[in-house]
């Protein structure tokens, strides 16, 4: 008898469409309370963040049933067991959570009734697919993960030849170079190998978005998407590695001079040039409008002075993307310019031997391998002709620009972390033994398997539709920040379940899933916070409605 529900296709788009259907009643609540006279009233929609980021969590578990029901009717005949059944567990368990309850964290529940609003429509849906979600379909996953070992994903990906290429040399590429290593590099907290960032260029991971003009490889964010999971499956950090690139070159393609192109594309591209993002101050977080480091235009050069912080990967790096503050008169973000600031690339014993140029290392829990810097500046020089487009007082919105690629590329490292837990929690279930069983026979440990397996297939679909947005050219902020949302909390789940799968193991610092639950804690911080995120998401949601 098979275990995958009747007409799967037409069910998973029926759930999709009742999961939108609530969204637009929670929307139109939400906006009779936080809108007047036709727009909206910033402080009461801060007053009412509880049910405003509910509404961007139940819109983004939408949008991942959406995307997961499109997945599905693409695969078509070519949909088996293996995709069938997370899928129509993901359906269950999302609706079910739509109706009665979604966790924003683990102390924050958002549910409908919370804004007035009945989720009695998402009833008989749930009822249809409770079968799908039973404790043998649970168990059958786990076999189906069982015999998907060392493969790139239990799931059809549904990618064309040039991708799916793409992703199987990069998983094979971590699962021998990256994956034996990472664990030892982490409690060592030694910077990644200059090998390993050497073969990693010469793969073209540094400039696998950039334009071939410019020696690039001139693919698009979905390739990135399936290369950042591949690499931080291995280990995040390498999965990191090209963030920084990704966020330099971007910025320079969109908004640089010619000779700006031409002095720092093709070197970023290959991996010659290491770029940092130097955006963060102590005491502005996300809000990057309140930035006080200043430069002042000194003749032909500006100097810079202020402090910086949460600078990844900045001992090793030659160049700085800086925002800095050059209008001192203005108190919000239209006094900000961006700068492409040179500098000579430092070691662990002397971070920063620039003029003008101190700081050291933030110890960190996890995420280790680029390591995490704060900067001071005093007086250091930048040349005028490295101010981004040559342009003063264009920095805010040049960076805003590179926000729907950097969280994409977020959510698919999230999916990296989410699948390398997965992978852990898999084979010490399979492998551990008790009473005479291994652990994965027992239905709460095979439940755990099952859930990871469904996640992770949804944020998938959720991340490469967002990507897929931004390769044709359309505004995606909201499906950008939708699939990082989601992304995060999968990963952070993955990873905890992943330890109490270990049990006591797992507590230990020689076990890896130690170290992937470390990692995995920062994706719900970086590229913008699950409550900025959720609030961002609110606000797009809300702009269109009556």
């Amino acid at each position: 008898m098979s275990l995958v529900l009747p007409d799967l296709t037409d069910l998973l788009d029926l759930a999709a469409r009742e999961a939108d259907a609530l969204v637009t009643e929670l929307r139109d609540a939400v906006a009779a309370r936080v809108r007047r006279d036709g727009r909206l009233d910033r402080a009461a929609l801060d007053a009412g963040q509880h049910g405003a980021h509910g509404l961007a969590w139940a819109a983004a578990y939408a949008e991942t049933l959406r995307q997961t029901a499109a997945w599905a009717r693409a695969l078509g005949p070519r949909l088996g067991e293996a995709d069938a059944l997370p899928a129509q567990i993901l359906a269950f368990e999302y609706l079910s959570q739509l109706a009665g309850g979604l966790p924003m964290n683990q102390g924050e529940m958002f549910r409908p009734g919370d804004l007035g609003v009945a989720a009695d429509r998402l009833q008989s849906v749930i009822e249809r697919l409770r079968p799908g979600a039973s404790q043998a379909v649970r168990a059958r996953i786990v076999a189906l993960l069982d015999q998907a070992r060392g493969q790139p994903s239990l799931e059809a990906s549904g990618l064309d030849e040039t991708l799916e290429a793409v992703r199987d040399q990069f998983h094979a590429f971590a699962a021998e170079k990256i994956a034996p290593h990472a664990h030892g590099w982490h409690l060592r907290d030694e910077l990644i190998p200059l090998s390993l960032l050497q073969e990693l260029g010469d793969l073209g991971v540094f400039g696998l978005t950039a334009p071939e003009a410019w020696g690039g490889s001139g693919l698009g964010k979905v390739a990135m998407c399936v290369v950042s999971e591949a690499l931080s499956r291995g280990w995040i950090g390498t999965g990191s590695l090209g963030t920084r690139s990704e966020i330099a070159a971007e910025l320079i393609l969109a908004h640089g001079t010619e000779d700006q192109k031409a002095r720092f594309l093709p070197g970023i591209a290959s991996g010659a040039i290491i770029p940092t993002a130097v955006f963060t101050e102590p005491e502005a977080g996300s809000d990057l409008g309140s930035l006080r480091t200043r430069a002042v235009r000194d003749g032909e050069v500006w100097r810079v002075t202020g402090a910086k912080t949460w600078i990844t990967h900045a001992a090793r790096a030659d160049l700085m993307t800086l925002l800095v503050r050059t209008d001192p008169a203005s108190k919000d973000h239209r006094g900000l310019s961006m700068f492409l600031a040179e500098k000579p690339r430092g070691s662990e014993a002397d971070p920063f031997p620039a003029p003008g140029m101190g700081g050291g290392e933030i110890g960190v829990i996890g995420y280790r391998g680029m390591k995490e810097y704060e900067i001071a500046f005093d007086g250091f020089a930048v040349p005028h002709a490295n101010l981004l487009g040559g342009h003063e007082g264009q920095g805010f919105v040049q960076l805003m620009a590179t926000f729907e690629s950097a969280r994409i590329q977020t959510a698919a490292r999230a999916i990296g972390v989410a699948q390398n837990a997965l992978d852990l929690a898999l084979d010490y279930a399979l492998a551990r033994r008790q009473f005479g069983e291994p652990l994965a026979a027992f239905p709460r440990v095979a439940n755990k398997l099952a859930m990871m397996a469904a996640e992770i297939l949804g944020a998938r679909r959720l991340a490469w539709f967002a990507a897929e947005a931004k390769d044709q050219g359309r505004r995606c902020d909201l499906e950008a920040g939708m699939a990082k949302l989601v992304a995060a909390r999968v990963a952070w789940a993955a990873a905890d379940n992943a330890v109490q799968i270990h049990g006591g193991a797992g507590f230990a610092i020689e076990q890896p899933v130690s170290r992937v639950l470390a990692d995995a804690r920062i994706l719900n911080i970086f590229e913008g916070a699950g409550e900025i995120q959720a609030q961002v998401i609110a606000r797009r949601l809300l702009e269109g409605a009556n």
